[in-house]
């Protein structure tokens, strides 16, 4: 068995495998078992066992998610299921390189978790700048069609489920769930209040099902393969492989499949090829814009939910962006509170006010108009716009890396501060 689930079978060219030669490297082999010959209790047990964490940043164990689905006697229908590609997280590409070369193995995926949710209908949900993503889905949900392994009776289990594409507006607050299902229903995309959850009341009021796409392109193999083969793909208690990515000032920018559990050094230093030429290692956001940084001395940190939650950040994506040192990281660290002020759905005062004004202190420092007393200010912001203080997670997420540069780098705050300069212009 390949070690390499996600990945093995994508072209070399950049194309994409047609139905006919998914079907060759076992493709719908996993939907036609878990739809012939299992329960949705079951696929959910298997899944579960199989400890495949969601991968679009929470890491919640998804066979336990779909546990809490009403029961199947439910009179409440129809039931959604929703693959999120918004991706949208600064630094973050891995659905997109999935979907482009493989559009099946998300189709397959999201199939047998609709059965297991006992969901009637599924949509995916697209980032609106992946064209070539969306064209490839677009084929591919017709040939799904023509083959019969969407629509009514699928394999002849009686089980019906239609899937959509739907391509988004181009907001990053759809990535939250909740935001996501406003936008689908064709309202303003803000988030929800939570109770009640998607779960039992999502999509228009119905129980809905929100997992990330690289989550789907997991399920398949699982069912092929057994929870003891997936978890044996790991080197930590959390299951199967990881697609993590690289990008900055390295010489091999790009994206792996790896176990999960692969340290930060393995990723940069062989991966990715170590940094280019006259660039030195600093730090590094090893899951998207809205994780804290790690240093120099975090690079034997295994890749995995857990271990880097104890070093001090979030796995997150598991898209890492590697600042070298001549990078300012005032400037960095204002670059992303741009894009997070930018992209604040404007919906609670301590996000859209509180944003805008961190931009503009930061702003400042970065211009030589800084003064010792916007870093106690700034530190203050990152409290007021914290966890349980704002509505959904945007602002505590654009602190994450704000709080820990003024944590691990203070020094480079001041040094602009005192010099009344950028030192690294």
């Amino acid at each position: 068995m390949n070690e390499c689930p996600l990945t093995e079978h994508m072209r070399p060219d950049g194309g994409y495998l047609s139905i006919k030669e998914y079907e060759e490297k076992g493709g719908y082999r996993a939907a036609r078992k878990a739809l012939q010959g299992m329960t949705p209790k079951e696929v959910q047990q298997l899944v579960k066992d199989a400890d495949l964490r969601g991968r679009g940043g929470a890491g919640f164990n998804t066979g336990q998610k779909w546990g809490f689905v009403p029961p199947a006697d439910s009179s409440v229908r129809p039931r959604y299921i929703i693959a999120n590609a918004d991706e949208m997280e600064p630094g973050t590409f891995k659905d997109r390189m999935l979907i482009e070369g493989n559009p099946h193995q998300l189709i397959e995926g999201m199939i047998i978790g609709a059965f297991a949710t006992h969901s009637d209908v599924a949509y995916i949900f697209l980032r609106w700048a992946y064209k070539l993503a969306a064209k490839r889905l677009e084929e591919a949900l017709s040939e799904a069609y023509a083959k019969h392994y969407l629509g009514k009776n699928i394999f002849g289990s009686g089980y019906d489920l239609e899937m959509y594409l739907h391509t988004g507006a181009g907001r990053y607050i759809c990535g939250e769930e909740t935001a996501l299902l406003n936008a689908l229903e064709g309202k303003r995309a803000t988030p929800r209040a939570k109770p009640p959850f998607p779960i039992v009341s999502g999509l228009w009021g119905k129980p809905t099902v929100v997992n990330n796409a690289e989550t789907f392109s997991n399920v398949q193999h699982i069912i092929n393969n057994g929870a003891t083969w997936y978890k044996s793909l790991s080197r930590c208690a959390d299951g199967g492989t990881k697609i993590y990515g690289v990008s900055g000032r390295v010489a091999r920018p790009g994206w792996w499949e790896l176990p999960m559990g692969t340290t930060i050094r393995e990723l940069v230093e062989e991966h990715a090829g170590g940094m280019k030429d006259g660039y030195r290692f600093r730090s590094v956001i090893p899951g998207g814009a809205s994780t804290e940084f790690l240093t120099v001395e975090h690079l034997d940190v295994p890749m995995d939910f857990e271990s880097v939650q104890r070093a001090g950040s979030r796995l997150g994506t598991g898209m890492m962006i590697v600042i070298d040192d001549r990078t300012c990281m005032v400037g960095a660290v204002h670059n992303l509170l741009q894009f997070f002020a930018q992209e604040s759905c404007g919906w609670c005062t301590p996000c859209r006010e509180g944003l805008p004004w961190i931009v503009d202190t930061l702003n400042a420092i970065e211009n030589g108009q800084g003064r010792a007393e916007d870093l106690e200010m700034l530190d203050s912001h990152t409290d007021l716009l914290w966890l349980n203080k704002t509505f959904c997670a945007l602002a505590p997420g654009a602190m994450e890396p704000l709080k820990s540069a003024l944590t691990l780098f203070r020094d480079d705050f001041m040094r602009h501060i005192t010099e009344k300069r950028c030192p690294w212009r």
